[in-house]
């Protein structure tokens, strides 16, 4: 009796393609030039691998029955680029500006308004002047600014001290004699002086003037000073009336 070795049939069971595909997978996996394979399964699932030149069948991968030839489809994945990461911790944003430069100062300088005075303005005439109605005092006055000039007794020359009060009191018909300390030898001392009286510093007198009151005088001091009000600057005075 003829023996018969039985072959080996499929199990009786549900088709699973992905079983399928994952045997032709691993008997595809021999050493060959890298291409990329195309599998066919026999539900009609075609997919493309691509394997490495260890990897890859040389022969073609043996068709299923009933199955549907296809045409090698390469499925490639699109390349993207990963957006490039950006470090926005301590970012603010703004807008530069330039600075604008400061205007320019414009400084306007006043003019100066220069009036040419004649000698006649410039000096005044003290020889011409007219008697004061107001006494000593108004006399002594109109001679203010009028330099020191030592020995003076006139208006022309100028005045030192005695020189001064003796000129004043002659325009009111008084006369006096010429030194400080004369003066004060002819004069009556008193305790409580009046605006015209005479004051004289030191003893022997080296000074005088005429009080003009409230610690006040009229004089013609030094050499480089003029006849001014000024204050009595010394303690050690005396008075004396005409």
């Amino acid at each position: 009796m003829a023996s018969h070795s039985s072959g080996r049939h499929r199990a009786p069971g549900r088709f699973n393609p992905v079983s399928e595909l994952s045997d032709i997978v691993a008997s595809a996996a021999q050493p060959a030039v890298k291409t990329s394979a195309v599998i066919a399964a026999s539900g009609g699932l075609v997919a493309s691998f691509a394997l490495p030149a260890s990897a890859a069948s040389a022969a073609p991968a043996p068709r299923a029955k009933g199955a549907t030839t296809a045409a090698p489809v390469a499925v490639q994945a699109p390349e993207t680029a990963a957006p490039a990461a950006s470090s926005a911790f301590g970012v603010i944003g703004f807008k530069a500006t330039a600075k604008p430069k400061p205007k320019p100062v414009v400084r306007v300088v006043p003019e100066r308004t220069v009036q040419a005075a004649s000698r006649s303005t410039a000096r005044k005439d003290y020889t011409s002047l007219k008697p004061a109605a107001g006494g000593v005092l108004a006399i002594a006055a109109q001679y203010e600014g009028l330099m020191y000039s030592y020995g003076g007794t006139s208006p022309s020359t100028g005045f030192d001290c005695s020189g001064f009060t003796q000129y004043v009191f002659g325009r009111v018909g008084i006369s006096l004699p010429r030194t400080a300390e004369e003066q004060k030898q002819a004069t009556t001392r008193v305790s409580n002086p009046q605006p015209g009286d005479l004051v004289f510093f030191g003893s022997p007198a080296y000074h005088v003037g005429i009080y003009a009151g409230n610690g006040m005088m009229w004089d013609s001091p030094r050499s480089g000073k003029a006849v001014a009000l000024r204050s009595i600057w010394s303690s050690n005075v005396t008075y004396g009336r005409p």
